[in-house]
C-alpha cells in the first residue's frame, strides 16, 4: 500500500530497502522533503496524491495532512515526533533546528563554519564587575530571520579571555520550540512565581527594546565615517569671541590680513641706517627708535642710528648691524667692516603678507600662535565655531563615587575620566550626572538636555536594567550606529534624539570599552560639530605579534619607542588591555588599530592619538 509516506510499515517495524548507504540517504532526504512539504501544504507529487496530476480532494488533503504531520495530543496540539518517535528537527516554518537530538547546539553555521564564540553556551555569571545580566533570561529563537537581540552577539573578545564588554552571554537557548503548533505566548511565558512588579520608574524586561535587525554591526571604519558625517551634517554656527577667549576654538572663517605686515619699512636689527656709498657721516644722538613717527629722508653719504622695529627713513640704502660697523667718533665717520648689500636687514612693507591675503584657513584650531598672528594682522575678535556642549550621564546602581569598593559595589572610573577627556577634544562639558539604573530619570535627562551631545556610560547591552535602548525607542530616536565590529566596546551606539535635537553616544560600562567608544564615535562626531578638518591616518610599525579578533577590529594600547642604530621608530603593545582595565592605556600614548585576524611583528598599523600625547612623527621625544 502506497501513500504520502511511501511503502506501508507495520507498527514497530523499521523497514529499509536493501542498497548502498547513498541510496538510503537519498530516501531519507526525500522523506524529509515530503514531511516539510506536508507542513506547508502538502506534496504536489503524483505518487502522493492518489489522483492523476497530483490533484487531491479536500478530505484527502485534510486526512493526509494530519497523517503526515504525525499524531496530536488530546487537545489537538501537534506532537513534534514522527510516527517512529523521532523529533522533527525543523520548526513550524520548516527551518532547521540547530540543536541535535539531545538538545546540544551545533557550533557550526549553515555553511559548516565553526562559531568563534566560547564552546560553553551558558557560561554563567560574568566575572566582569561591569557586566549585567541579559535583558531576557530565556530568549528563545526568533521566528523572524531578520530579528536579533543584542545579547545574541558573539561574546569572544580576544585570545586572552577578557571580560566581554560589560555584557553576559545569553543563557542557553530554550529547548527547541517544543511543538510546531505552540504559540509564541506559551514559548515566552515566565516561569510560575517569577513575576515581580518593577520598582517605580524602572523598565521591565518585557518593556525593553523592540527587536532590532540582524544585520551585522558596521565595521570600525564605517562607524567612524558615520559619526564624522553626522557631525558635519549641518552648517556650523558662528560666534565672535575676543582674542583672550578664543583659544582652543575652531575658526569658522578663513583669517585674512586686515593690513600689510609689516605695515611700513622697518629695521630688522639694531645698527645704522645708511644712504649711498660709504664712508658715511653721522651726527651724535639717540637716533631712530621704534614706535616713533616717520623720519626725514636720508641724504646720500649720511648715516643715522636706528633700533630694531623703527621706521626706516626714506631713501635708505641698507641697515648695517652695530657689530659690523666701525665708528670714528673723532672724525664723525662710519665705516663698514663688510660689504653692504642694498636692502640688507630691512623688512619691507608687506614682506609677510598684503592686506586681504589669507593667513590661515577655516577649520584651524586657535592656538596661542594663531592668536598672535591675528593680533598682528589687526584683529580684536575672531569668528569661531562654538565649542560643542556635552552632557555626561553615568548609569549604574553598582557604582560608588568615593571610598573603597565593598559589598558588590565598585568605584565609578568613567565619571572622573570622561569630562577631562572630552574637554581635551575641544568640548564644553557639564558636570557628570549620576542617574543609577533609573529609566525614568534617564528619559527626563535626555528630554531636558540642551547639549549638542549626550554621552551615557553603561546600559547599552541587553540586561534587565540596561535602559538605553528602550528609552531611545520610546523617544523615537534614530539609531545611526547600533553596535560596532570592534573589541573592546562592541555594544557602543550613536543615536539622534530628533532631527534638530542632540546626538547621543552610548558607551559600554567597562572603562577601556568606553575609551574605545570615545575614539570610535565621540571623537569624530565632536570634530565634525566643532568644524575641525578630518585628519589623515597616521601609521607606525608594531614590534610584536598582536592577536586579533576573528571578525572584528581590535584597539590595543601601545607606546612609541625610538628606533635604534638608525632603525625606524615603532610602537609596542602594552599589557592589561582587557575591556575593564585602564592600567594599560594609562601608560600608553596611542591605540593601535588591529585588523581582524591580528598582525605580525613589523606590520604597519594605524595609530589613534590620545589627546594629551599626539602620536605623530614630528613630536619625537614625547614618547620616551
Amino acid at each position: 500500500m502506497t501513500g504520502s509516506d511511501g511503502p506501508h510499515r507495520e507498527p514497530g517495524s523499521d523497514f529499509r530497502p536493501a542498497g548502498p548507504a547513498s541510496e538510503r540517504a537519498r530516501e531519507e532526504e526525500e522523506r524529509a522533503v515530503e514531511q516539510a512539504l506536508a507542513l506547508v501544504g502538502g506534496s504536489d507529487r503524483t505518487g502522493g496524491s492518489g489522483r492523476p496530476g497530483g490533484r487531491r480532494s479536500r478530505s484527502q488533503d485534510s486526512q493526509d495532512s494530519q497523517d503526515s504531520q504525525g499524531p496530536r495530543d488530546s487537545q489537538g496540539h501537534q506532537d513534534p515526533r514522527d510516527s517512529e518517535g523521532h523529533q522533527d528537527p525543523r520548526d513550524s516554518e520548516g527551518h532547521q533546528d540547530p540543536r541535535d537530538s539531545e538538545g546540544h547546539q551545533d557550533p557550526r553555521d549553515s555553511q559548516g563554519h565553526q562559531d568563534p564564540r566560547d564552546e560553553n553556551p551558558n557560561p554563567g555569571p560574568s566575572s566582569d564587575p561591569h557586566a549585567r545580566p541579559s535583558r531576557d533570561p530565556n530568549p528563545g529563537p526568533s521566528s523572524d530571520p531578520h530579528v536579533r537581540r543584542s545579547s545574541d552577539s558573539p561574546s569572544y573578545d580576544g585570545p586572552d579571555n577578557d571580560p566581554r564588554d560589560g555584557r553576559t552571554t545569553a543563557s542557553a537557548t530554550t529547548a527547541s520550540a517544543t511543538a510546531a503548533g505552540t504559540t509564541a505566548a506559551t514559548a515566552t511565558a515566565p516561569a510560575p512565581g517569577s513575576e515581580r512588579p518593577p520598582p517605580p520608574g524602572r523598565a521591565t524586561p518585557g518593556d525593553s527594546a523592540k527587536p532590532r535587525p540582524t544585520t551585522p554591526p558596521p565595521s570600525w571604519n564605517r562607524a567612524r565615517a558615520v559619526a564624522d558625517r553626522a557631525g558635519r551634517g549641518g552648517p556650523a554656527a558662528t560666534i565672535r569671541l575676543p582674542l583672550d577667549r578664543a583659544l582652543g576654538h575652531v575658526l569658522a572663517e578663513a583669517l585674512g590680513a586686515l593690513t600689510d605686515l609689516p605695515s611700513f619699512d622697518t629695521s630688522a636689527m639694531d645698527g645704522w641706517a645708511v644712504a649711498g656709498p660709504g664712508p658715511w657721516a653721522f651726527e651724535a644722538g639717540a637716533g631712530l627708535l621704534a614706535g616713533r613717527g616717520p623720519a626725514a629722508a636720508l641724504p646720500d653719504g649720511t648715516a643715522v642710528r636706528i633700533a630694531t622695529g623703527a621706521r626706516v627713513p626714506p631713501d635708505t640704502t641698507a641697515v648695517i648691524r652695530s657689530e659690523h660697523a666701525q665708528v670714528d667718533d673723532a672724525r664723525g665717520l662710519l665705516h663698514a667692516r663688510r660689504s653692504v648689500v642694498t636692502g640688507q636687514d630691512i623688512r619691507p612693507r608687506g614682506q609677510e603678507c598684503r592686506s586681504g591675503e589669507q593667513l590661515v584657513p577655516a577649520g584651524t584650531v586657535v592656538t596661542p600662535v594663531v592668536l598672535g598672528l591675528a593680533a598682528a594682522a589687526g584683529y580684536d575678535a575672531l569668528p569661531v565655531v562654538p565649542r560643542p556642549r556635552v552632557d555626561v550621564l553615568v548609569l549604574g546602581d553598582e557604582l560608588l563615587h568615593a571610598g573603597l569598593p565593598h559589598d558588590g559595589l565598585i568605584r565609578d572610573a568613567l565619571g572622573p575620566m570622561l569630562g577631562p577627556w572630552l574637554r581635551a577634544l575641544g568640548a564644553e562639558v557639564s558636570g557628570a550626572r549620576r542617574l543609577g539604573d533609573d529609566a525614568g530619570a534617564l528619559r527626563d535627562a535626555l528630554t531636558s538636555s540642551d547639549a549638542d551631545l549626550i554621552v551615557t556610560t553603561g546600559g547599552t547591552a541587553a540586561g534587565p536594567v540596561d535602559h538605553v535602548h528602550p528609552v531611545l525607542d520610546a523617544l523615537g530616536a534614530e539609531l545611526l550606529v547600533d553596535g560596532v565590529a570592534v573589541r573592546p566596546g562592541h555594544p557602543m551606539l550613536l543615536a539622534r534624539l530628533s532631527p534638530d535635537g542632540p546626538y547621543l553616544v552610548g558607551l559600554p560600562g567597562n572603562p577601556l570599552a568606553a575609551v574605545s567608544g570615545l575614539l570610535t564615535l565621540a571623537e569624530p562626531l565632536l570634530a565634525g560639530i566643532a568644524g575641525r578638518p578630518a585628519q589623515d591616518p597616521y601609521r607606525a610599525l608594531v614590534h610584536a605579534e598582536v592577536h586579533g579578533h576573528p571578525h572584528d577590529t581590535r584597539l590595543v594600547p601601545v607606546v612609541h619607542r625610538p628606533g635604534r642604530a638608525g632603525g625606524r621608530d615603532h610602537v609596542a603593545p602594552l599589557r592589561y588591555n582587557g575591556p575593564a582595565m585602564l592600567r594599560g592605556i594609562a601608560a600608553a600614548d596611542g591605540l593601535a588599530v588591529v585588523p581582524p585576524g591580528g598582525v605580525r611583528s613589523g606590520t604597519e598599523v594605524e595609530i589613534l592619538d590620545l589627546p594629551w600625547a599626539p602620536a605623530t612623527p614630528w613630536t619625537e621625544g614625547c614618547f620616551t
